[in-house]
């Protein structure tokens, strides 16, 4: 009966390195350790018959099991390691770097569509004696609003959907016009020509044409004798020359509380060729910025004699001048971050 049992570990050993031979992955040789070494593999399954021997044969055949059994794991260990080699040397000639090919260009980053724009304006009216006044974003509500001619209870601060802090009487600015004050105090009662570039915050529903964070340009000019027709020649000079001579321009009468007279101003739609379209609501006309000739008020509460001196202020928003320069039809993609977006501008 040894002698059987003995042949049938011989068999099991031959059967057993020929299939551990042929296999290529390492859940293929899993697969063959439950076959054959597993809690129900065919040499437990043999060793089950070594009680049935007589106690003289057991020594024999147990150490022939076990020495079986210490051969097939040692060719499992060498096998796994064999495939692990082989899909090292696999996964490295799929990874090879050809150093003979050229070398890949490297990206190179460009300029925001809107700090683009905003350099523009910056030559413009660095051109026509206009300096770069930077003015803080987290204001005072006396600075946004009381000092610009909006009272509190004034019906004007409707216009703006404030965004408040925690502190009383702090809030994020609303327009870049409370620089206006802060210019106008540092200066005065000399002249003065500057833009107040920057960002502004409204809590108002994010739209084609509006975004709830954006970026304006204030303009401010105080000196003597400064009239409308001073305004209107600054305007039409920058218009000619950030959109190109020949473009049409509109003044419409408005009203803001720290200007008067005030009004907006227009530009025939660069997207729709004036025919109408979403962004210009179909009035073939997109409305770029506003402005107006300072309020007596406002000229006094920046230390200015409203007696001897006048000027005019403007503000426009460098995204909406952008979506005109570069036809983008909606304010929102400057802020997805969508570098396919910004390749195109660029």
């Amino acid at each position: 009966m040894s002698g059987d049992l003995l042949q049938e570990l011989d068999a099991l050993e031959r059967e057993a390195e020929r299939e551990l031979a042929t296999a290529q992955t390492r859940a293929e040789t899993e697969a063959w350790y439950s076959r054959y070494l597993g809690r129900k593999g065919a040499l437990t399954q043999a060793l089950r018959n070594l009680g049935s021997l007589p106690p003289d044969l057991r020594p024999q055949v147990g150490r022939r099991a076990n020495r079986l059994k210490q051969r097939l794991e040692q060719a499992l260990k060498e096998r796994q390691e064999a495939i692990r080699q082989a899909e090292i040397q696999d996964r490295l000639a799929a990874e090879k770097v050809d150093v003979t090919l050229p070398g890949r260009r490297p990206s190179v980053g460009r300029l925001h569509p809107t700090t683009r724009t905003l350099r523009e304006i910056y030559r413009i009216f660095g051109q026509m004696g206009f300096q770069i006044y930077d003015a803080p974003e987290v204001e005072t509500d006396e600075y946004n609003f009381t000092l610009l001619n909006i009272p509190e209870g004034h019906p004007a601060r409707d216009m703006w959907d404030t965004f408040y802090t925690t502190t009383p009487g702090v809030i994020l600015r609303t327009h870049t016009s409370p620089g206006q004050i802060h210019a106008m105090r540092e200066y005065a009662p000399e002249p003065i020509r500057v833009i107040l570039p920057g960002k502004c915050y409204r809590h108002e529903d994010v739209t084609a044409r509006a975004e709830m964070m954006f970026y304006q340009v204030e303009g401010l000019a105080v000196g003597r004798k400064i009239t409308f027709a001073d305004l209107k020649g600054v305007l039409v000079n920058f218009v000619d020359q950030m959109f190109g001579q020949g473009r049409r321009l509109r003044f419409r009468k408005s009203y803001f509380p720290f200007t008067e007279p005030s009004v907006e101003v227009d530009v025939d739609c660069v997207l729709c060729a004036g025919q109408g379209c979403r962004v210009c609501k179909y009035t073939g006309w997109l409305e770029i910025l506003g402005a107006g000739m300072v309020n007596p008020v406002v000229l006094r509460n920046g230390g200015y004699d409203p007696a001897r001196f006048s000027g005019f202020a403007f503000g426009m928003g460098p995204e909406r001048i952008a979506m005109l320069r570069y036809g983008v039809d909606d304010i929102r993609y400057f802020y997805t971050n969508d570098v396919r977006f910004l390749e195109q501008i660029g």
